[in-house]
C-alpha cells in the first residue's frame, strides 16, 4: 500500500478526514449524533476510501470514475458543513480552515483526474478497449497509426 500513501490527493483526503474527526464532530450537537453528525463522519470518510479504492482499479477508466465518487462525498460535506454552519453547530475559524482544506483537496482531485486521464492506466489490460472517452478513443487510433508507420 505503499504506493498509495504517496499519492497527495490520498494524504490530503486522509488529513481532511482527521480533521473533520478531530475539530468538526466534537463541535457538534450531541442531538445531531444520528443524523447531521453521522452524515458528515461518512462524507469525510468516503472521501479518502473513493480514491483508494479507484487507486485500486487498474483500469484509468474505474480510477477516474472513484475520484468522481470522491468528489461528490467532497460536496456532499461541503453541503453538510454549510447546513451546519447555519444552525450554528461550527465556529467560524473551524469551518475557516475545513473550507480551505477542501478547495485544495478539489484541486488536488481534479488534478489526479487529469493526470490519469492522460496516462490511461491499464489501457492493455483485457476489456480496456471498451472505455468509451471520446479522447481516449481518438488517442487510440493516433496510437495505432504511429504502430502501423513504424
Amino acid at each position: 500500500m505503499e504506493g498509495l500513501n504517496r499519492l497527495k490527493v490520498y494524504q490530503h483526503a486522509q488529513e481532511l478526514g482527521v480533521f473533520v474527526y478531530q475539530h468538526v464532530l466534537p463541535e457538534m450537537p450531541s442531538e445531531e449524533k444520528y443524523c447531521l453528525t453521522s452524515q458528515i463522519r461518512r462524507a469525510a470518510a468516503s472521501i479518502p476510501a473513493n480514491v483508494a479504492e479507484g487507486y485500486g482499479r487498474y483500469y484509468y477508466q474505474e480510477s477516474i470514475r472513484f475520484c468522481y465518487l470522491a468528489r461528490g462525498s467532497l460536496m456532499e460535506l461541503s453541503s453538510h458543513i454549510d447546513l451546519a454552519v447555519s444552525q450554528g453547530y461550527l465556529a467560524y475559524e473551524t469551518k475557516t480552515l475545513l473550507k480551505e482544506k477542501m478547495a485544495v483537496l478539489l484541486k488536488l482531485i481534479q488534478g489526479y483526474v487529469n493526470y490519469l486521464k492522460e496516462s490511461k492506466r491499464g489501457w492493455n489490460e483485457p476489456g480496456s478497449q471498451s472505455i468509451s472517452d471520446e479522447q481516449a478513443i481518438y488517442l487510440m487510433d493516433d496510437a495505432e497509426d504511429l504502430e502501423a508507420s513504424s
